[in-house]
């Protein structure tokens, strides 16, 4: 936190003061801090409830619409929430091959983790043992382009935001480029989940300030972030775990589905791994060349490419020049069928 106070934006995400879409105030939420500049809260999004109504419109925009339903699950965690939870949730919302990647940059470098499905409940998980007590992410202008079998949402103003109480009340912003793919089902669960972090802000109440403004002490711990890149540490080190625990996943699969012992599933892997090395590629189909087949004429007699002249021009007249180039491919076998006979052309030499 470069600065102990905080500016007039920073401030209203914990003192608004007016509706963010011009309606009738809705009931304020502790975790729901309104911004008109940052975006709508994950409790009410824009443009999905009719003013006067209390329910939802038809809304075009599904893939938004999920975000806000994702919101508004983690809206309900709790202290007491176990892995079941957790699992349930990432069963909702992500697909069985889902692939969550992170991009930030630190003080040693860019980094990039890369999880998959079995390691995304663990990853939402720690953000909130690092202290975090709330947890939803605000779209700006989100872009939304439909493909074959899925639909991308690619948003250039993402906000992932925070609440955390430990190790003191801050609230966390951090900004980046969110970029998902979403099933084209009824589910609509993602399979791609990408976040680039470009920058986060780290947020005090100025009650706080108020309350410590004799203590230098405490305003020096006040200055100091309690994230890195926005991540906590918890979060940070399971990433970091991750390098490990994602190469063992076919390892854990199979001890799961063959209750194998750890050192036999590893040896099966390593030779299947071993065969698919060894294994001499496969040679590509060769195509049989096209063989060209004689056709019996009535009397018995061959008709062959070196026939008489009487024959080739009448077979020359009966032809096309368009058809003359694949006459291999699309001359039908017509041995042992009746055909036609024509008669002889009198000899004009």
């Amino acid at each position: 936190m470069a600065d102990l106070c905080c500016s007039s934006k920073s401030f209203k995400l914990y003192s608004p003061k007016e509706p963010p879409n011009g309606s009738a105030f809705p009931p304020f939420h502790p975790g729901a801090m309104l911004d008109r500049d940052v975006g709508p809260t994950p409790m009410y999004p824009p443009s999905y409830m009719e003013p006067g109504i209390g329910r939802h419109t038809p809304y075009g925009n599904q893939t938004d619409y999920r975000i806000f339903e994702l919101n508004k699950r983690l809206q309900n965690w709790s202290e007491d929430c176990d892995n079941l939870w957790w699992d349930a949730f990432t069963t909702e919302f992500f697909e069985d091959d889902a692939m969550l990647t992170i991009t930030f940059c630190l003080e040693d470098g860019p980094k990039r983790y890369t999880i998959g499905r079995t390691l995304i409940p663990r990853y939402f998980r720690s953000i909130f043992e690092g202290g975090a007590t709330e947890l939803f992410y605000v779209l700006k202008h989100p872009k939304e382009s439909f493909h074959n079998n899925f639909v991308s949402l690619d948003c250039d103003q993402c906000t992932m935001v925070t609440q955390n109480g430990k190790p003191m009340f801050t609230q966390v912003c951090v900004e980046g480029r969110l970029y998902l793919e979403f099933m084209f089902d009824d589910m609509m669960r993602i399979k791609t989940w990408h976040f680039s972090i470009r920058q986060h802000r780290e947020v005090v109440p100025r009650s706080i300030l108020a309350m410590h403004a004799q203590d230098p002490q405490m305003l020096d711990q006040l200055s100091k972030n309690i994230t890195r890149c926005g991540l906590s540490n918890s979060t940070l080190n399971y990433l970091r775990l991750c390098v490990i625990l994602e190469p063992m996943q076919e390892l854990m699969s199979r001890h799961k589905t063959y209750s194998l012992s750890p050192r036999d599933c590893l040896k099966t892997c390593l030779f299947q791994k071993w065969q698919r090395m060894v294994a001499p590629p496969a040679e590509p189909a060769r195509q049989a060349p096209n063989k060209r087949r004689k056709r019996k004429m009535s009397g018995g007699s061959t008709m062959s490419s070196g026939g008489g002249n009487n024959n080739n021009n009448s077979n020359s007249k009966k032809k096309s020049p368009a058809s003359s180039f694949a006459l291999s491919s699309q001359v039908p076998d017509l041995v042992g069928t009746k055909t036609c006979t024509v008669p002889e052309l009198e000899d004009r030499s």
